[in-house]
């Protein structure tokens, strides 16, 4: 077996994984309005991969050939033509998902209207809906020779292409950008008599019938026609070191290369007329090495994520109470409670009103003396910042890490450090050469003439938002030695030269790699003397190769290695001689599976961790990131029974095989199980125990 035959590549696995979230748009069993939402997902998502990962190829590509490596060019171009045929065949399924989903949600008389289908008294509700609310955010683009219309698009929104036609005269082309920033992109028409079906219209269409009002009086034409398109940007960015000003003003300026950089991906309503996509494509200079299709009539998909559910409650998924646990709830203070025992919560079961409370109580408690934190995302309105300004003015020492190359929110992550700045915290904008992803926070405390540090090691941001929707793991602890190593993470990013020793953390780029292999190999000779051993894991993406020759090596032994995994996933399972003692399944559901998780079961010694890298590279040799133990037992087997719950779905688990086929696992003469929902129960159950 070659090489490459070791590895499925990471770009068409990552299709795999968005073709999981187009599943669930396709699962008749979701109520019909998280079906629409699940392709505003996938939209989303196949956005970010032309961003990122597709114009990663395309440089690559670039780099070879300016490199005379004729060999990897030819590679690079192999992969990206593997890239487009892939999204082609996704871009015809979600098609033919879009239209089942649109009827379905015409049975419970949810009805998206298209242009053709008004009547009369709704086309004059558009029309005038349109002059008073809309037409004043509208300055559309009239293209002349002097045109450069590449600089003008933003990567980020749909436009019409509009053509203006006179008889006997060659067409004249403009661009009108739909302003969705502005208003919305989803109208409910007032009923003119039934008010049982609810007739919702798109802000395109609204656009599209009311095109005239835009351009009469300014540009003679016959007839106009006008279509949608979206072009997506390369989202790299070069911040140059040897100018001499601030990080944070290079990081600006850097912001501004998204703005101007090279499309990527064009896709256009698939009834544009020729001439229309010949000017088109000319003027954004498309190029071979560009992704150009056709696809349904909407662009821009990523809007219905926020799709409103003008019907019936049972449209969306019924919610799930988010669990107050008496872990911390028992107690006074959050001091108290975790003083008494380490704590493991799991969002969004457990609320993460209990991290903003060991923060907000951090930031007035007169015995608390500093509060040192490190930032990759945070929501829009963040409870957590206002909390670390209220320490600052309650005469806290206050340190926060603010990493502001956390891809598309590096703009937010500016802002953030001026307002901090500004109030007092003492704000450090990270290492220049290392990403800071970790999710750690120490509080340090005054008790009876001794400075206590309490700790939180997490897997996922500190952001009450996405807090809602994603699955994480917090882990609250008084253990000295464990908080003192989290200092000492902070110590290292403010002085990366110096060194430091970590016996219980892992931490990317110094000892996380050589722990977790450390584990693995420990788990082979376990196996080799006769010992019972075992890995199981979770993580969101597994593309490191080293490590993966590490899990193949273990499966040679004959170690039985189970994994879920969201994302990408360059493991070839069940291959016999390699990798048939490995199993790994993914769950997509109504949360983003997100934990970062290993368990490593060799000699009857169980060690439990959780963590914020994923087993990357990128995570493991050019970031800073952080993993946990979990020493308590009783945390320990509560993470071990959630491994367990995902692993018995027969719902939502895919079976990850070699060739990513996302086939559903077997459910054979199992009862039905949903993992997310009876993990839910689980925790419930446990806390009525309490």
């Amino acid at each position: 077996m070659e090489s490459t035959d070791l590895y499925y590549p990471k770009e068409l696995s990552w299709l795999s994984f968005n073709e999981r979230v187009l599943q669930e748009a396709a699962d008749r069993n979701n109520p019909a309005v998280e079906r629409i939402r699940f392709l505003g997902i996938y939209s989303n998502n196949l956005d970010e991969f032309f961003r990122v990962r597709v114009s990663d190829v395309k440089r690559q590509i670039i780099i070879a050939q300016n490199d005379g490596n004729d060999l990897e060019a030819q590679h690079q171009r192999r992969l990206l033509e593997q890239i487009q045929q892939k999204v082609m065949a996704l871009s015809k399924k979600f098609d033919t998902i879009h239209k089942e989903v649109v009827k379905a949600l015409a049975r419970y008389s949810i009805i998206i209207l298209q242009k053709n289908e008004l009547t009369d008294y709704q086309r004059e509700w558009v029309r005038n809906y349109f002059i008073n609310k809309v037409l004043r955010h509208i300055a559309p683009i009239l293209i002349d020779k002097k045109t450069d219309l590449l600089r003008r698009l933003n990567g980020n929104t749909v436009y019409l292409y509009v053509a203006l036609r006179r008889e006997g005269r060659s067409p004249r082309f403009a661009v009108v950008q739909v302003p969705t920033s502005e208003v919305s992109r989803f109208f409910l028409i007032p009923p003119q008599r039934s008010r049982k079906s609810k007739h919702i219209i798109l802000l395109d269409d609204m656009i599209q019938l009311s095109m005239e009002e835009i351009f009469r009086g300014f540009v003679k034409f016959d007839t106009l026609e006008s279509y949608s398109f979206k072009m997506t940007r390369d989202a790299e960015y070069f911040i140059n070191d040897e100018i001499d000003e601030s990080y944070v003003e290079k990081m600006s300026e850097s912001m501004k290369q998204r703005l101007i950089a090279e499309p990527v991906r064009v896709i256009h309503d698939q009834d544009m007329p020729a001439d229309m996509i010949e000017d088109l494509q000319r003027r954004l200079k498309i190029t071979k090495l560009d992704t150009l299709h056709s696809a349904g009539h909407y662009r821009n998909f990523k809007d219905f994520i926020g799709f409103p559910n003008v019907g019936r409650e049972y449209l969306e998924h019924p919610p799930l109470p988010a669990i107050d646990t008496k872990d911390f709830s028992a107690y006074n203070t959050v001091f108290d409670a975790i003083s008494a025992h380490d704590i493991l919560l799991y969002y969004p079961y457990h609320r993460f009103l209990h991290f903003t409370e060991f923060v907000r109580q951090a930031a007035f408690d007169p015995s608390v003396k500093s509060i040192r934190i490190n930032i990759y995302r945070v929501a829009s309105h963040s409870r957590i910042i206002s909390s670390l300004i209220d320490a600052v003015d309650n005469g806290k020492k206050v340190t926060v890490i603010v990493e502001l190359r956390a891809r598309f929110d590096e703009e937010a992550n500016i802002e953030w450090s001026k307002r901090m700045t500004d109030a007092g915290i003492r704000v450090i904008l990270g290492v220049p050469s290392l990403k800071i992803h970790s999710k750690l926070c120490i509080v340090s405390r005054e008790e009876r003439g001794k400075l206590m540090h309490y700790a939180h090691f997490g897997t996922g941001n500190f952001n009450e938002k996405t807090a809602k929707i994603y699955t994480d793991f917090s882990l609250f602890t008084k253990n000295q030695e464990m908080a003192e190593e989290g200092n000492s993470v902070f110590d290292l990013i403010s002085n990366p030269y110096r060194r430091y020793k970590f016996q219980h953390l892992q931490i990317s780029p110094l000892n996380a790699r050589t722990k977790v292999q450390s584990l693995i190999r420990q788990e082979i000779q376990y196996m080799k003397e006769g010992h019972k051993a075992g890995i199981t894991f979770k993580i969101n993406n597994l593309v490191d190769n080293e490590l993966i020759d590490d899990l193949y090596r273990a499966s040679q032994a004959g170690v039985k290695i189970r994994g879920i995994v969201r994302g990408m996933c360059s493991l070839r399972t069940g291959i016999k001689g390699l990798s048939e003692n490995i199993k790994i399944i993914s769950v997509v559901d109504r949360f983003l599976e997100h934990p970062r998780v290993m368990i490593f079961n060799g000699g009857g010694n169980r060690k439990v961790y959780i963590s914020s890298a994923d087993w990357m590279m990128r995570n493991m040799d050019n970031r800073i990131e952080v993993g946990a133990p979990v020493y308590d037992e009783a945390l320990q087997q509560r993470i071990v029974d959630i491994m367990e719950i995902q692993f018995r779905d027969t719902m939502k688990a895919r079976e990850i095989d070699k060739d990513q086929t996302n086939q559903y696992v077997k459910r054979g003469n199992r009862r039905k199980m949903r993992s997310q929902e009876e993990i839910y129960n689980y925790l419930k159950q446990l806390e009525e125990k309490k």
